[in-house]
């Protein structure tokens, strides 16, 4: 992961195509909402990994919809925060290139082949250096906010200190990025719901992928079928946990913030891993049993910020995807800062 750390990602702003590969230096003038761009073109290399996934896909009856995604196309970061722009693409534009990268690595190494250039040919094809990673103008760069949820919890009978609880997600089976490992919660892609231009705001999805993979809301899912609703985050639909996020947004009782940037080397997606915070304690007392995952996990687990043996053993487990890794670590270091007599936590450093 080649990434950073700044205050926070300020604002996306949706570009037409013409206006996607131009650099960005301010998000101060709106811009107008686009139709999505050309799809991606494959040669017959492209062509035929892209056959062979669709074909596993339907053997191993995953869920596959071609819904709109955010196409980064420039960004710009400082001291201050990030900025950028985004155009649309579909997300097979993305599940049949760039997202075949990990398969064919981990094909290459079970086969104790060597992970070199002229050895991974769609490596080759689609991310074959740092230059490639770094110049998003010139090709398709999905991505999401990874997002580490931590919980205030009062003391109990059974636990004598208030702790946060963090939640973390076994991945699906049927899911076709990062099946079967370790990811935060929520996880998704950054994409539209109903407004193009303005959902391109991080915390909008971040905001809608709460709804759906922590509180059940199905009509917020792509996945599940189109949205008919001219504002399905109105509050008048809002699940009764966010409901109440959202009539405290300005009052400290909960936070969401960017606890760090970076692209992919992997796969060459862009992650805003992000920490959800819910300092409130009443929260958890009133809403604990209103939490289930939705069908893109095969289950929870809980972990207590005050048990670092398991929380070491957690972040030392090799079933996490690597962005969900990325905002793990991100997500308990910013917590360490803000948790107080709550946390105790494993020590962290900045490796080389």
């Amino acid at each position: 992961m080649l990434g950073a750390t700044p205050q926070g990602f300020e604002s996306l702003i949706l570009r037409s195509p013409d206006q996607a590969r131009q650099s960005v230096d301010t998000v101060a003038a709106a811009s107008r909402a686009s139709q999505p761009e050309q799809p991606v073109r494959v040669d017959q290399l492209g062509a035929h990994a892209a056959i062979d996934r669709i074909a596993a896909g339907l053997q191993a009856d995953l869920r596959m919809v071609n819904a709109p995604i955010y196409d980064l196309t420039s960004i710009a970061v400082s001291n201050e925060g990030i900025v950028g722009s985004v155009a649309l693409a579909g997300f097979f534009d993305y599940a049949l290139t760039l997202d075949l990268l990990e398969p064919e690595l981990a094909d290459a190494l079970a086969a104790g082949l060597p992970a070199e250039p002229g050895q991974l040919p769609l490596r080759d094809r689609y991310l074959p250096d740092l230059t490639a990673v770094l110049n998003i103008g010139d090709r398709l760069c999905a991505g999401g906010p990874p997002t580490l949820t931590a919980i205030a919890r009062p003391a109990t009978r059974t636990r004598h200190r208030p702790d946060f609880l963090l939640l973390v997600q076994e991945r699906s089976g049927r899911v076709l990025n990062a099946a079967r490992r370790l990811a935060v919660i929520p996880k998704a892609f950054h994409g539209p719901l109903v407004d193009y231009a303005e959902d391109a705001q991080i915390h909008l999805t971040l905001e809608r992928e709460m709804e759906e993979e922590l509180f059940g809301r199905e009509d917020v899912d792509s996945v599940l079928g189109d949205s008919r609703r001219a504002d399905p985050m109105h509050r008048s639909r809002l699940s009764a946990p966010m409901g109440w996020l959202m009539d405290h947004l300005d009052d400290g009782s909960w936070r969401t913030e960017c606890t760090g940037f970076g692209f992919n080397l992997l796969t060459g997606n862009y992650e805003v891993a992000s920490l959800l915070v819910v300092h409130d304690e009443t929260w958890w007392t009133t809403y604990a049993g209103h939490i289930e995952a939705n069908w893109e996990s095969a289950g929870l687990r809980r972990y207590s910020t005050l048990d670092r043996y398991a929380l070491t053993a957690l972040v030392l487990d090799p079933a996490w995807s690597n962005e969900g890794l990325f905002a793990l670590l991100q997500g308990l270091r910013r917590l360490a800062e803000l948790g107080g007599d709550r946390t105790d936590l494993p020590d962290l450093d900045w490796g080389t």
